[in-house]
């Protein structure tokens, strides 16, 4: 016992040693708002306590959050590695912390640092024992020891995507002078969308003018630097879940006090603005930067403050994976100028129907005239199918991202620049986001997907990066190559040579379907799946009846696991009415089962309130939640 107080004791004094004379650091961070604000040069926008903040301290012009939607934004953030390589790129998912790994807090509180939480964590990686000091509603800075150095987040929920069309409401912007993108009609509805979103941004820059007093009126403003930003854009659709610019880009405004202005970025000035391209994944070895703690090789990210900071890099990364109960897998690049996006799904939208933004006026105005043909071909991009294999933008001539430049001989180079910057990350970072998400967690069974990720033999990726490359490509003359991958001894192959037939339709399909009928029996049910459903959209009659059935079967969760439920229900989603056939075997579908993590539950509800005209559980929800409200407001 004497022994263990010895050391107890040492590890203290050493802790309070390393933590003496370190500095504050508040993170003040808002949800659902993009570089909407004043010191952005947004003159619609009223900010003035972000604008404060910036005109003494610098604002970063490009960062990006890497995911567009929050939980996988918030993963990124957390980890200091990318989701699509530790398997977090799927919305609410859960999958096992990489081996001997550690979130960011944890480093921040071996460092002496009091770390707290205040609102929510939202990761898809499951949370080590250990991280926050503190992580509730109740947390505070102020709960610390005397000297104690803190680091502590305070969230602002105030702009989320729900809160932008809530009624009624009381207006501070004025609808008639919104400037409406160009990829959204100009309505009456998108004009009232847009210019609340301006008022829950200036509400959110309010809230976190009363925690800059806090700091103030506590005598710890010149031992606090302190971070404003969002976590993805903002939460109007074609932004939020959307990884280009317009869903990724997001404030950061920093303030380094001038006692610790040699822990600030090399090109920090009061009241400049850096070039420096930004990602989450930076933000961890950042904090460990300036506290005095050498990242770990294992971050992807790189540090842009502190004793350890990096030299600039050349790009930054954006990601989507499943939003919600939509499959999905996109990447994308941004050299600052240029903005690149790889569809590797390009026989899906991006107006797939994710039931939660579909409660959004603008996105149901939209949609009516999209069907009603009254859209002109900027805003119909967000609809049309297939889209582009690949997408360039310059947002210097089109801040928007409505013109594709991919076929523009005069970019050819910029192309195959921002191309070969995304394959170069996916093999570093070992992305196995490239993966069916059910596949991905039965590779990963007794470990994680991170580690089997870093398996060659388990997750041989140059092999599945070059079929998932050749299927999205859409090119005709890769049915050779696609026919021989269906029987790949590699499911992930195999399931992207088949989504690739998919993708290129019945002509496709005439050319494989012995491959094909080969498959339907196929050892992992990613690609079973794959198979059914390329079937019954391209395949002749009775090879659609069969392939329907089967679609039903694999929808089934009495009798398979969620992910094969969710893929079935989204091939089903996709078939329109060529699955009117079996709509009354839809209806009998379960909607409850087993998962691997209560953030699975709800999805399947809802692609079958989908599928079944009937009103998607989330509604149902949210509907509960207002009447509660109001009752609570009554009494």
């Amino acid at each position: 016992m004497k022994l263990l107080a010895l050391l107890t004791s040492s590890f203290v004094l050493l802790q309070s040693s390393f933590a003496a004379d370190r500095p504050n650091i508040l993170w003040l961070t808002s949800e659902d708002h993009g570089p909407h604000m004043g010191c952005y040069g947004d003159s619609y926008a009223t900010t003035p306590n972000v604008d404060g903040l910036a005109a003494k301290g610098m604002l970063f012009k490009h960062v990006w959050s890497n995911a567009p939607v929050c939980a996988a934004a918030r993963t990124a953030l957390i980890a200091g590695m990318y989701g699509p390589s530790t398997g977090g790129d799927h919305m609410r998912s859960m999958v096992p912390m990489p081996e001997g790994k550690k979130m960011y807090p944890q480093f921040l509180r071996e460092a002496g640092y009091y770390c707290t939480n205040n609102s929510k964590e939202d990761y898809n990686l499951v949370k080590p024992e250990g991280v926050w000091d503190e992580s509730n509603g109740n947390a505070h800075w102020k709960k610390r020891k005397d000297g104690q150095p803190f680091f502590a987040i305070f969230n602002e929920t105030c702009s989320h995507e729900s809160q932008l069309r809530k009624r009624p409401h009381t207006a501070i912007h004025d609808p008639a002078k919104v400037r409406v993108p160009a990829y959204h009609p100009d309505t009456p509805e998108v004009r009232q969308d847009w210019a609340q979103y301006y008022d829950q941004v200036t509400e959110a820059d309010a809230s976190a003018g009363k925690r800059l007093k806090e700091i103030e009126a506590a005598g710890l403003a010149e031992d606090t630097i302190i971070f404003y930003y969002a976590d993805h854009g903002s939460g109007m659709p074609r932004n939020k879940r959307w990884p280009s610019n317009s869903g990724l880009q997001v404030p950061m405004v920093v303030y380094f006090p001038p006692k610790w202005q040699h822990l600030a970025p090399k090109e920090y000035a009061a009241g400049g603005k850096s070039d420096r391209l930004v990602g989450f994944v930076d933000l961890a070895p950042t904090l460990l930067s300036i506290v005095g703690v050498r990242p770990p090789e294992w971050m992807q990210g790189h540090a842009f403050a502190g004793q350890f900071q990096t030299a600039p890099q050349p790009f930054v990364h954006g990601f989507r994976g499943r939003m919600d109960e939509r499959i999905d897998c996109v990447r994308s690049v941004t050299d600052g100028r240029f903005v690149y996006v790889r569809n590797y799904m390009p026989h899906l939208s991006q107006a797939q129907h994710v039931s939660y933004q579909f409660q959004t006026p603008t996105t149901q105005v939209w949609r009516k005239l999209f069907d009603a043909g009254k859209t002109t071909p900027e805003q119909s991009l967000f609809w049309t199918v297939p889209k582009a294999s690949e997408e360039l933008y310059d947002l210097q001539s089109d801040p928007d991202e409505v013109h594709n430049l991919a076929a523009n001989p005069d970019h050819a180079g910029t192309l195959a620049k921002m191309r070969k910057a995304q394959e170069d990350l996916a093999l570093k970072i070992r992305d196995v986001g490239l993966l069916p998400e059910g596949e991905m967690h039965k590779r990963a069974e007794g470990t994680t997907p991170y580690d089997v990720g870093h398996d060659d033999i388990a997750f041989p990726l140059v092999k599945i990066l070059q079929a998932a490359g050749t299927a999205a490509s859409l090119k005709m003359e890769a049915l050779d190559e696609l026919k021989a991958g269906i029987t790949d001894e590699d499911a992930a192959v195999r399931y992207w040579s088949v989504m690739g037939i998919l993708m290129r339709g019945s002509q496709a399909v005439d050319a494989a379907r012995q491959q094909l009928a080969d498959a339907r029996f196929d050892s992992s049910p990613s690609v079973q799946v794959a198979v059914q459903w390329t079937l019954a959209k391209h395949g002749n009659d009775a090879e659609r009846e069969r392939a329907l059935m089967a679609l039903v079967g694999l929808a089934n969760w009495d009798a398979n696991d969620v992910f094969t439920v969710m893929s079935a229900l989204n091939a089903i989603g996709d078939l329109g009415d060529k699955a009117k056939p079996i709509a009354e075997h839809v209806t009998a579908l379960p909607s409850k089962g087993e998962a691997p993590n209560p953030r699975y539950g709800g999805y399947v509800a809802r692609l079958l309130a989908d599928l079944n005209g009937t009103t998607p559980p989330v509604e149902e929800e949210a509907k509960a939640l207002a009447k509660k409200k109001k009752k609570k407001g009554r009494e």
